[in-house]
């Protein structure tokens, strides 16, 4: 429910409830194990979260972050820009560059056979080229990451999951293991498409090990060392510039 034109303490707050502070999105949360009122960045929806312990406090998280208004016009300051696609640009996939180029009939992956810059060729303007791109992006992903899925699934023998990608605003993958030997089931975002290939990879190993463990424990992290190596500069990468790829193409 939007709460944009009106003055929140005229009327009963709910979890969820929108406001605007400082022509920005504030998203107000129940969170009952939260100690206190807090603001945070939500660098993904490009929103402040104020959260609350209690619906009775809601209020209370409405005003503290008109309180912090400047606070919050700094954090969001510090988004990466959202730039629209166009015939021209350059973009990498999985840490190749790709030219986007303007062209007739279905959009498509163009790769040389000379080795060349691969190209993405899309009809229309503006959004419409946009969401052409990006569908051939989720193509590529998927081809990309079902390969590496399978990969890993061979090293730790486990079966072969469905492999799906999707546009997920928190997870850039998830693992649901099958029962008695049936295959499981993974969903990526497709965003990872936009990351190195080497950070791409590690998620896809992350994910495949959980076909074997459903926790992070000591042998789940084994079973990616195994696979990949040390996670961590992986997991950095995906903090540090998640907010780019989730912006792209906004």
């Amino acid at each position: 429910m939007s709460l944009f034109g009106r003055t929140p303490a005229s009327r009963n707050l709910a979890d969820g409830d929108r406001l605007e502070v400082a022509g920005a999105a504030v998203r107000l949360k129940v969170n009952q194990r939260a100690r206190r009122v807090s603001l945070r960045l939500d660098r993904t929806r490009r929103e402040i979260v104020a959260t609350a312990p209690s619906l009775r406090r809601l209020p209370e998280a409405a005003a503290f972050a008109r309180e912090r208004a400047s606070w919050i016009a700094e954090r969001l300051a510090e988004l990466p820009d959202i730039s629209p696609l166009g015939p021209g640009m350059l973009v990498e996939v999985f840490g190749r560059p790709v030219r986007l180029e303007a062209g007739s009939g279905r959009a498509r992956w163009v790769e040389p056979l000379d080795g060349s810059t691969p190209r993405i060729v899309a009809m229309g303007e503006g959004e419409g080229f946009t969401r052409a791109v990006i569908l051939v992006i989720r193509k590529k992903a998927l081809e990309v990451l079902t390969a590496r899925t399978a990969h890993y699934a061979r090293i730790l023998g486990a079966p072969m999951p469905k492999v799906s990608v999707a546009d997920a605003k928190s997870r850039w993958g998830s693992c649901k293991p099958g029962l008695r030997g049936a295959p499981g089931n993974i969903r990526y975002s497709w965003r990872l498409a936009l990351a190195p290939f080497e950070v791409a990879d590690y998620v896809a190993a992350h994910e495949c090990a959980h076909l074997l463990e459903l926790n992070h424990g000591p042998r789940f992290w084994a079973h990616v060392r195994s696979l990949v190596g040390d996670a961590r500069p992986h997991r950095d990468w995906l903090r540090a510039e998640g907010a780019r790829l989730h912006a792209f193409g906004r």
